[in-house]
Formats: structure tokens, sequence, C-alpha cells
């Protein structure tokens, strides 16, 4: 099964010491066990991919009915958190039933992850966009302001893309070249080195890189 992905749950941050003695900074994620839900088809559906289901505890009352019965037909346990991870085989032998654990990554390697990021609310253009902002000096009347936006003769008009205030975070990010420091497969534990975006409880997506570093 070559399904190079798993889904999981950010726990929080750790310290361990490597076998040279050296400590390291780690997030430590909870990776699997994931089911397959549904296997897409590139025949039926026009791509490869393999429908992962993060299995947690959640009563059947708390999944509608339609759901339900999406999850009888590969006889799996109501889940909460399902995602999509491309195959890049279209003959891979990976079906509905199938399980996904912690146990495809081994230390050394590096992983992608994928997660909500947390939200700030309204930032202004100096937190949000790294704007150096105007003097502090007294009387300078331009501190945080985010300064001219367009030209005057020449387009007449503010250029699409401007960075401007607005809502920061609480959106999909996605942490490159993260390398896996520790493996647990007893627990479906998962220790990167660096951090991962969101808060502890959040869902994630880790993938193996396509691209060696």
């Amino acid at each position: 099964m070559a399904v190079n992905g798993i889904l999981g749950i950010k726990l929080g941050m750790a310290q361990v010491f490597t076998d040279d003695g050296a400590a390291v900074g780690c997030t430590v994620l909870q990776a699997g066990p994931c089911v397959v839900v549904q296997r897409r088809t590139k025949e039926k559906d026009g791509y490869d991919a393999a429908q992962l289901g993060l299995v947690e505890f959640i009563k059947a009352q708390r999944v509608t009915k339609p759901m339900l019965g999406h999850f009888k037909k590969s006889d799996a346990a109501p889940m909460r958190h399902l995602r999509e991870i491309r195959l890049d085989d279209s003959a891979d032998d990976t079906k509905a039933g199938d399980r996904v654990l912690v146990d495809r990554f081994e230390p050394g390697e590096y992983v992608d992850v994928t997660g909500i990021s947390k939200g700030k609310g309204f930032a202004g253009g100096v937190k949000r966009w790294h704007f150096r902002g105007g003097d502090a000096s007294h009387g300078s009347m331009h501190h945080r302001a985010p300064g001219g936006i367009g030209a005057s003769s020449f387009p007449s008009r503010v250029w699409p893309g401007q960075h401007f205030p607005g809502h920061m975070g609480n959106a999909r990010v996605t942490v490159k070249n993260l390398r896996v420091v520790k493996v647990d497969k007893d627990e479906n534990l998962l220790l990167v080195f660096g951090s991962v975006p969101g808060p502890p409880g959040t869902y994630i997506m880790i993938q193996k890189v396509r691209k060696s570093k």
C-alpha cells in the first residue's frame, strides 16, 4: 500500500535528546490510526486518491445518516475527520477498509505537515505584513499607518493584491521539510523537529515529501 500520508492531531511541544546528547525541540503529533474510507480511481473519479478517516471515538448520533451510510460501505466506525491523499500509482492496491498506521514513517526522513494556523483576529500592517512603520519620534504622526497605497497620475488606482490590515491567521498552512526525530508505534506518536501550525488539538495532515531535501 502506497499511501504516503496520514491524519493526526497536534498534541504539543517537547524536548528530546538524541543519541549524541543534543537537546532537540520537537512537536508531538498523534499520527493515526487511520482507515481508508473510500478509494478514488481515475476511471470513476478522474484522479487517484484515498480518503482517510482518523479513528477516534464519536457517537453515531453525531453523524448524519448519509455519512453513516458512507462509513458502512467500508465497514468503518463513524469518524469526525476525513481527508483525501493523492496516490501516485493508479495501479496501487489500496482499498477501502485498509488501515494506515504510523509505522510507515521512519526517523530521519522528512515530512510536510498541513494544519490550520492560530487565528489572530484583525491585525494591522506592521503585525500582518511586517511593515517597518514610521518614525517613533515626537510629532511624526506616522507610526504604524500603512502609508501610500497607489500612484497619482498612473495608474490612478490601487494595484490589486496590496498588503492591507485585515484578518490574520486561521488559514490552511503547510510547513515543509520537517525531520522525523522519533516514531512511537505503540502510542501512535510522531515527533518532528520544528513547529507545526495551530494550537494543541488541531487536526493535521502529515505527508512524506515528494522531493528530497
